[in-house]
């Protein structure tokens, strides 16, 4: 089996940037800055058909400084988009059982469409709890075991954000996952299992890497796409890239230096790679982009749209 080709269906506009070794870096700001016009587009024709924009709340429980600025980022976008944010900021004493209440409150309110509960939440309450009691309909996270269910039995209905964002920018750079042989790094329920699931669809043949895995150098370096999501700094070394190889790089880890890094080690997995996704810069701004685009899609389909 080859490394991927890029086919003629959605290629990326312009002029690809390469890095120094020749890979052609997947600019993850430009693409998601085209998805969120759609979405704006989506969200001013809902608006005018149904008398009222779409509605996101973002919950978040105490004050976690990345959280923060994840939570402040994702209530811009949604205002830029054309999207309701309904902002619910907690104390980090707040208890699990009255998180729950107010989970009940917004699944209950017709004017939310979406609702996003930042993790991680403090110590003594049960995040899978509390996710669970998140309507299905309105989990723009894909977190909820319905839509995995749904993902898992090819019906794909909201999906988990970043490995949605990993498969638009392959498709926006006419990559093609059919038939390759894809590695992915990292068994997480946010990204590792659903990526791999993201991947079937695309009718790669995967392989999930995690602590038990025995020789994991020697998976990563037949792989023809790489997804890493392990979240320790240049965790996968560029000399294991196979040639010709796409890299999408998940991580987002601060070096002992102080830059903000990837799982895999950039410059050098640059020069083997065919395509690599920076950091930042790569599958950050996918995420809230795919964020956005799941909190329309919920809106439209609790509307029948």
């Amino acid at each position: 089996m080859g490394t991927p080709e890029a086919t003629a269906g959605r290629p990326a506009s312009g002029t690809p940037t390469r890095t120094s070794g020749g890979a052609v870096l997947l600019d993850g700001k430009a693409v998601a800055a085209r998805v969120r016009a759609e979405v704006a587009a989506r969200a001013a024709a809902f608006a005018q058909a149904r008398g009222r924009r779409p509605g996101l709340a973002v919950v978040q429980v105490g004050n976690d400084a990345a959280s923060s600025v994840y939570v402040r980022n994702k209530r811009r976008a949604s205002h830029e988009a054309g999207i309701e944010s309904f902002a619910h900021d907690l104390p980090a004493s707040t208890s699990e059982a009255h998180l729950l209440e107010l989970v009940g409150t917004l699944n209950g309110d017709p004017r939310v469409d979406g609702i996003l509960v930042q993790l991680p939440l403090p110590r003594g309450v049960d995040a899978n709890r509390v996710m669970d009691a998140v309507d299905p309909a309105k989990d723009v996270d894909g977190f909820h075991p319905v839509n995995t269910g749904l993902l898992a039995q090819k019906r794909p209905r909201l999906r988990p954000c970043t490995p949605f964002g990993v498969i638009r920018l392959a498709q926006e750079y006419g990559i093609t996952l059919t038939g390759q042989r894809a590695t992915v790094v990292g068994a997480s329920n946010i990204v590792g299992r659903p990526m791999a699931l993201e991947l079937l669809l695309a009718r790669a043949t995967v392989t999930v890497c995690h602590t038990g895995t025995r020789d994991l150098r020697a998976e990563v370096e037949r792989a023809d796409v790489v997804v890493a999501a392990v979240g320790q700094p240049d965790f996968i070394p560029g000399t294991w890239i196979k040639p010709g190889a796409a890299v999408f790089d998940v991580g987002i880890n601060r070096s002992a230096d102080g830059r903000l890094v990837g799982d895999v080690a950039f410059e050098s997995a640059a020069q083997r790679a065919g395509w690599i996704t920076p950091v930042p810069g790569g599958l950050g701004p996918m995420t809230i982009a795919m964020l956005l685009s799941n909190a329309v899609d919920a809106a439209c389909q609790r509307a029948g749209i």
